[in-house]
C-alpha cells in the first residue's frame, strides 16, 4: 500500500536559521511579504528581529498583530482585509500556532473569498492561497508544516478543522533561539501538545512507515526534554530537541492526523477556552488508559520512545509505565484539573452532549485504535471532571 506524503518545499532548522528568511523569500519570487503575527512577538521583538533580517536584505515588510490566542472566524476578517489592501506576494507567519493558523485561513480567504466555515472538514483545501513561510516560536504545535489549521466558530462554539494542502506552508523556519523567552506554562503545554502529536500520530489508524519514523524520533527527542526545558529555560540545548521534536511531530501527524485526544480537546477549548496544549494534557493520560487495549505494542512502543521503559519490558510493564509518566508530567508541570481552570461545573453538564457530539463530527476519535461511541466520549467527558 502506498501512501502520499506531504512537506514543506522548504525546510530551514537551526540557530539563527531565521537568517535565510531573504532567501527563502527570493526562491518563491516573493518581493512583498506582510508579517502575520500577535502583539507579544511585537513586544519581545520578534517582529523587529524579522523585519531587520528583512531590511537587510533590501525587502519592505509590514505587519498585522491582531491574531488571537485560539482565532476565531471573526479574528480573521481583520487580517483579510489588511492582506487585501496592498499587492502582498507573501506571508510571514511568526509566533505559536495560534498566528500560523490564523495565517493559514487568511491566506485562503483572501485569495478564494468566502468564509472559514466554508472549508472546514470534511472538505478537503487543495487550493493554493499566498505561500506561507511560518517561523514557530514554540516547541509545540508543528503548525509550521502541517496541512491543517482550527478557527473557532464563535457562533456554535465549534472548533473547525480544516485540512487540505492549501494550508500547508511553504517553507518553514525552525529555529530554537526564538523559544529561550517562553515563560513555563506555555513551555508546559506546548511541550505536551507535541508529545501529543507524536504518540497520536504513531497510534493513529493511518499511520505509516514514515510517519512512524517521523513520531518516534520527536518522542526520543520530547521524552527526556521536556521536564528539562520546563525546569531550565535557558537550557539551549533541551530547548532545540524541544524544538525539533516539535517540527517531526507535526511533519508525522500531518501524514497519520491525530486521534481522540484531539477530537475531544477541541470542544474544551471552544466552550471553555482552555488553551489547545493545556486541554490535550488534561486528556492525554486519561485516553491513552482508554486506548491502550486496542494498540499495546504500539503503546508500549510509545513508552520506550520517550524513555520511560525497556526492550525488556514487557508491553504489559511498559504500557503501565507509559501512563504513570503521563501522569507524572501532568503534576511536575503543573496541569490543572477542568475545576482548577476555572470551568463552571453546571456549564459543563450543559454542553457536554455537544462536545461530544461536535468531537465525533471533526473525524479525529475515527482514527483512535479504540473508537468511542458519543456515549462513551460523554463519559470520559464525566470521567475528566471527576480526576
Amino acid at each position: 500500500m502506498s501512501h502520499t506524503i506531504h512537506l514543506p518545499r522548504i525546510i530551514e532548522i537551526g540557530k539563527n536559521s531565521r537568517n535565510q528568511l531573504p532567501t527563502i523569500l527570493a526562491s518563491l519570487g516573493a518581493k512583498k511579504p506582510l508579517i502575520i503575527t500577535d502583539q507579544m512577538m511585537v513586544k519581545l521583538g520578534y517582529v523587529k528581529q524579522i523585519q531587520d533580517v528583512l531590511n537587510q536584505a533590501h525587502i519592505e515588510s509590514d505587519y498585522f498583530d491582531q491574531t488571537i490566542p485560539e482565532p476565531t472566524a471573526a479574528s480573521i476578517t481583520a487580517g483579510v482585509e489588511c492582506i487585501k489592501a496592498k499587492p502582498y506576494d507573501a506571508i510571514i507567519a511568526l509566533g505559536g500556532g495560534s498566528p500560523i493558523d490564523s495565517a493559514k485561513a487568511i491566506s485562503i480567504l483572501s485569495r478564494f473569498g468566502g468564509e472559514i466555515r466554508d472549508y472546514k472538514f470534511p472538505r478537503q483545501v487543495n487550493e493554493a492561497g499566498l505561500p506561507i513561510i511560518a517561523i514557530p516560536t514554540t516547541a509545540g504545535t508543528g503548525s509550521e508544516c502541517t496541512r491543517f489549521t482550527i478557527i473557532t466558530d464563535e457562533k456554535t462554539s465549534e472548533k473547525m478543522l480544516c485540512a487540505g494542502l492549501g494550508f500547508l506552508p511553504v517553507a518553514a523556519i525552525v529555529d530554537y533561539e526564538l523559544t529561550l523567552s517562553l515563560p513555563p506554562r506555555t513551555t508546559a503545554d506546548t511541550g505536551i501538545d507535541a508529545l501529543t502529536h507524536a504518540i497520536e500520530a504513531y497510534v493513529s489508524q493511518k499511520a505509516n512507515l514514515y510517519s512512524d519514523a517521523q513520531a518516534l524520533a520527536a518522542m526520543r527527542l520530547i521524552g527526556p526534554n521536556l521536564k528539562l526545558a520546563y525546569h531550565e529555560p535557558n537550557n539551549e540545548k533541551a530547548r532545540e530537541s524541544m524544538m525539533l521534536g516539535s517540527t517531526l511531530a507535526g511533519i508525522a501527524f500531518s501524514n497519520a492526523s491525530v486521534a481522540l485526544v484531539h477530537g475531544m480537546s477541541r470542544p474544551i477549548g471552544a466552550f471553555f477556552h482552555v488553551p489547545h496544549g493545556l486541554s490535550n494534557a488534561m486528556l492525554l493520560p486519561m485516553i491513552t488508559e482508554f486506548s491502550i487495549p486496542a494498540a499495546p505494542q504500539r503503546y508500549a512502543d510509545c513508552a520506550r520512545a520517550i524513555g520511560v521503559a525497556t526492550l525488556e519490558d514487557s508491553d504489559l510493564i511498559a504500557n503501565q509505565k507509559l501512563i504513570q509518566e503521563l501522569k507524572l508530567i501532568n503534576q511536575e508541570l503543573q496541569v490543572p484539573t477542568l475545576a482548577e481552570f476555572g470551568v463552571d461545573k453546571k456549564h459543563f453538564d450543559e454542553v457536554v452532549n455537544t462536545m461530544a457530539e461536535q468531537a465525533l463530527a471533526s473525524g479525529s476519535p475515527n482514527n483512535n485504535p479504540r473508537v468511542p461511541k458519543v456515549t462513551e466520549m460523554i463519559k470520559l467527558y464525566q470521567e475528566l471532571w471527576a480526576s
